[in-house]
C-alpha cells in the first residue's frame, strides 16, 4: 500500500495500476450523448432487480465490462465515494457515471433512465393498480432475487483485481467484512469505509514519507474541468442548494401558523394542503434522503416515522407499497413516489409522488455534485490517494458482507433457488449479458410457479 515511488515513477506496495476516476476505459469515457446515456440506463432501470448492491453489479457489468465507459479502478473509486456519502449509493454512482460520460445532461439522463420505470410502477400502484400483487409476481420476484445473488457475486469477483492488489488491502477488506457482519447497523457500511480510508492514510504515513503527488489524467475524472467535470462554482451552488432544501422547508413550517402541527401529525385539515402541506412533504422526504446510510432498505424506518407515525399514510398501505417496492426494478427510493401519491399531506396523486421522489433524491445528488469539483485535486495528494484506495478495499469487504448476508439470505431460500444462482453466475462468467440472465430468472420464476415449486 505504500505510495513511495522510484525515480522511474513506479509505485510500490499497492500496485493499483490505473486508479481513480481519472482512469477511463478504451472508449475514453466522456464522449457520449445524453440519448446514449438515457438508453443505457433505461435498459438497466427495466431489469435491475435485487436492491442497491445488485445494482452495483449491473452497473459494473454494463459500463465496465461491456461498454467500457470506465475502468474497474475508476468504478471502484467512484463507488467508494458514493458509499461514504449519505444518500442512495447506487443511484449516486449512476449519476456520477452519467455525468462522466455525457456531462450535466448525461447525469440527468442517467437519473431519468434508471428511475423512471420504478417510479411509474409505484405511481400506478398508488392510483389503484392492485393487479401488481399476486402469487405469480411473487414467484417471478423470487427468481429475480436469485439472479441478483449471482450478479453481486460476479461484480465482487470482477472488481477484485483492481481493488485488492496488496496484502494490506486484503487485511482492510477482511476488517470491513468483520465490522459489517458483527455490527448489523446501517451506519456500519460508511463506518467500515471510513475506517478503511483511515487505515490507508495511516499506512501511507508510516511507509511512504516524502512521496510525490499522485499523477492522474488531468481531465479524466468526474471532477473539475472537461465535459464530464463539475466547475467549482457549480459545486458551491449545489452545496448551497442542499442547504436550502434541508433548511428551507422547516423554516417555512415555523413561520406559518399551523405548519408545525402538520409536520408533527395533525393531518386531514386545510393546513395539510397548500404551501404548508408542500413544505411538510418536502421536509419529510428530504430529511430521509439526507440521513440514510447503507442503501435503500435503510431508509424505510425514516419513511415510516415520517409518514405512518404522523398519520399521513395508513400502516397497511405502507406495507403494501413496501412489498411492491421490493418486486420492481430500480432504486428502492422510488417507494417515495407511492408514499407521496397516497399521502393526505401535500398535493397527492402523481404530483405529490413526483415531488416526494425529487425531495428524497435531491440531498444525496446535491452533496455528490458539491464534492466532485474537488475530487481530482484531493486525490493527487499521496495521503488522500492512499486513503481512497483503502476505502476501495473496504468497499470490497462491504460487498462481500452484503453478498453473504442479506443478498444470499433473500435469494438462496431453497435448493432450486441456489441452483438458479449457480447457473446464472456461470453464464455471467461466460460474458452473458445482464438482461439475458434477468429474463432467465423471470422465466425460472414463472416455470416454478407453474410446476408448484418454491424458489
Amino acid at each position: 500500500m505504500s505510495d513511495r515511488r522510484t525515480r522511474g515513477g513506479k509505485r510500490k506496495g499497492w500496485q493499483m495500476g490505473e486508479t481513480g476516476a481519472g482512469a477511463s476505459g478504451p472508449s475514453g469515457g466522456r464522449n457520449g450523448s445524453p440519448r446514449e446515456v438515457f438508453t443505457a440506463f433505461l435498459k438497466l432501470g427495466l431489469v435491475s432487480f435485487g436492491g442497491p448492491t445488485a445494482h452495483i453489479g449491473y452497473f459494473r457489468s454494463e459500463f465496465v465490462a461491456r461498454r467500457k465507459w470506465l475502468s474497474d479502478a475508476a468504478f471502484g473509486e467512484l463507488l467508494a465515494l458514493c458509499q461514504v456519502l449519505p444518500g442512495p449509493a447506487s443511484s449516486q454512482l449512476g449519476l456520477a457515471i452519467g455525468l462522466r460520460r455525457g456531462g450535466a445532461w448525461g447525469a440527468a439522463a442517467a437519473f431519468l433512465g434508471f428511475t423512471a420505470p420504478s417510479v411509474a410502477i409505484m405511481l400506478g400502484f398508488a392510483l389503484g393498480a392492485e393487479a401488481f400483487d399476486g402469487p405469480l409476481l411473487r414467484a417471478v420476484t423470487a427468481g429475480l432475487t436469485s439472479v441478483a445473488v449471482a450478479v453481486v457475486a460476479h461484480a465482487v469477483w470482477g472488481m477484485r483485481p483492481a481493488l485488492l492488489t496488496g496484502w494490506i488491502s486484503w487485511v482492510i477488506a477482511a476488517a470491513a467484512l468483520l465490522l459489517v457482519a458483527t455490527w448489523g447497523h446501517p451506519a456500519a457500511h460508511p463506518a467500515a469505509i471510513a475506517c478503511g480510508a483511515a487505515a490507508g492514510w495511516f499506512w501511507h504515513r508510516v511507509h511512504a514519507r516524502g512521496a510525490r503527488p499522485v499523477e492522474v489524467e488531468p481531465r479524466g475524472g468526474v471532477g473539475g474541468g472537461g465535459r464530464g467535470g463539475v466547475p467549482v462554482w457549480a459545486g458551491i451552488c449545489a452545496l448551497a442548494a442542499l442547504l436550502a432544501v434541508l433548511v428551507g422547508p422547516p423554516l417555512m413550517l415555523l413561520a406559518v401558523p399551523g405548519g408545525t402541527g402538520v409536520a408533527a401529525g395533525v393531518a386531514g385539515t386545510e393546513a395539510s394542503g397548500g404551501l404548508v402541506g408542500l413544505s411538510s412533504l418536502i421536509d419529510t422526504f428530504a430529511r430521509a434522503g439526507a440521513l440514510v446510510f447503507g442503501g435503500g432498505h435503510a431508509v424505510l424506518p425514516l419513511l415510516e416515522s415520517g409518514t405512518v407515525a404522523p398519520g399521513w399514510v395508513a400502516p397497511s398501505d405502507f406495507l403494501a407499497g413496501y412489498g411492491l417496492a421490493q418486486a420492481v426494478p430500480g432504486p428502492m427510493f422510488s417507494f417515495a413516489a407511492y408514499l407521496g401519491a397516497i399521502s393526505v399531506v401535500g398535493p397527492g396523486g402523481v404530483l405529490g409522488g413526483l415531488i416526494a421522489v425529487v425531495a428524497i433524491f435531491a440531498p444525496g445528488f446535491l452533496l455528490l455534485v458539491g464534492v466532485l469539483p474537488f475530487w481530482n485535486t484531493l486525490r493527487t495528494r499521496p495521503g488522500l490517494d492512499a486513503a481512497f484506495r483503502g476505502a476501495g478495499a473496504a468497499v470490497m469487504g462491504v460487498l462481500v458482507a452484503a453478498l453473504c448476508g442479506p443478498v444470499a439470505a433473500g435469494g438462496l431460500t431453497s435448493w432450486p433457488a441456489a441452483g438458479l444462482a449457480v447457473v446464472t453466475l456461470a453464464l455471467l462468467m461466460l460474458r452473458a449479458p445482464s438482461w439475458a440472465v434477468v429474463l432467465l430468472g423471470a422465466g425460472a420464476g414463472i416455470g416454478a410457479f407453474a410446476l408448484g415449486v418454491s424458489l
